[in-house]
């Protein structure tokens, strides 16, 4: 059976990337090479810095998301009110849905980071 090792986002340029998900993360990454970061997560995300990727993705930025879900409303809006202040830009603001309560943030990228809380297990 197959264990996922990382998601891997593919970025332009890795240090902008590593200074956004410190912050977003509050988690600092190890650089295993000058252009790739990866962050202890429970999957572990990966940043490779494209222009160096040995083979090149067809797309860009845009196309990922990194979902998360937390277990109450008020945790949910202390993350979107932390990451507000961190100066996170954001594609659509807290909103109950009909699967719960949610937010999209998005990266340098714009690779879409979404938080919920939600009505269904």
């Amino acid at each position: 059976m197959l264990k996922v090792d990382s998601l891997v986002l593919y970025v332009k340029d890795i240090d902008e990337s590593y200074t956004f998900y410190s912050r977003v993360f509050e988690e600092e990454g190890r650089y295993l090479s000058p252009t790739f970061v990866a962050f202890p997560l429970d999957i572990p995300v990966a940043l490779k810095q494209i222009d160096t990727a040995s083979s090149k993705p067809d797309t860009s930025g845009g196309g990922t998301e990194l979902s998360f879900k937390v277990n109450e409303t008020s945790a949910l809006m202390r993350i979107y009110e932390q990451w507000k202040s961190k100066g996170v830009s954001f594609l659509q603001e807290p909103t109950e849905l009909c699967f719960g309560d949610t937010f999209v943030a998005i990266d340098p990228d714009f690779h879409r980071i979404r938080v919920s809380k939600l009505n269904i297990e």
